[in-house]
């Protein structure tokens, strides 16, 4: 499990820990949030808004107010707050879509040894070239690929939604239908991800050398 397990020691000096730009927190939490009320959406609508039980329940409460409704009229009612629901996935989306963005250029202007790309490089040039503090450097490299990974999720995720929020308006997306079992499959991925990134934390959370990282992730790693 220490593969996945985040460090708060620098790998060029492990007497210091790793600093945290400001913008890299705010990013991190508002990302955080909103994954989360995409992730939410979904589950609401594949759970509560099942077309058959939730309208079972639609007609079950209007007759508890001596209202009769047929099945078709039920169902109506639940498309319609299904469709809402995805309403607020789509906006979601696009919010994710604006965070990603962000994230991008926030790479190009982060000091040099706030760059992921340079922490994989660093890490990969002490570990497999230099050879120094190799089990640290190991260990950087490893788990910097897999949040590189994790924005590579991300980009395909926004790719494909924006094919599907704009597939009315652009009749050509709609040829590219494949793309709504990929962003599908690609949410079980970002999951998958996330739990290994929270465990990874919390596994840190124990050990006294890290002891602290997400605090870190809130005051920029001052300690």
């Amino acid at each position: 499990m220490t593969a996945i397990t985040p460090i708060r020691t620098d790998i060029d000096h492990p007497q210091r820990t790793k600093r945290y730009s400001s913008s890299l927190r705010l990013w991190h939490w508002l990302n955080a949030v909103v994954i989360t009320g995409s992730l939410l959406t979904v589950l609401v609508n594949s759970t509560i808004l099942k077309s058959k039980t939730a309208t079972q329940a639609v007609k079950s409460a209007l007759a508890e107010k001596k209202v009769t409704v047929d099945d078709g009229q039920a169902k109506a009612v639940v498309h319609q707050l299904r469709d809402t629901v995805w309403e607020w996935h789509t906006y979601i989306g696009y919010t994710l879509a604006a965070l990603f963005l962000f994230r991008l250029i926030m790479e190009f202007f982060q000091l040099a040894d706030q760059k992921l790309t340079h922490k994989i490089s660093k890490a990969y040039h002490q570990f497999f070239i230099v050879k120094k503090q190799r089990e640290l450097s190991r260990h950087e490299f490893w788990v910097k690929t897999l949040y590189a990974v994790f924005y590579l999720l991300l980009l395909i995720t926004v790719i494909t939604g924006l094919d599907l929020a704009f597939e009315d308006q652009i009749p050509a997306l709609k040829s590219f239908h494949f793309l709504k079992q990929v962003h599908a499959f690609n949410m079980y991925l970002i999951i998958a991800f996330i739990i290994v990134h929270l465990v990874g934390v919390c596994l840190a959370e124990r050990k006294e050398r890290d002891k602290g990282i997400v605090s870190d992730m809130i005051n920029g790693g001052n300690a």
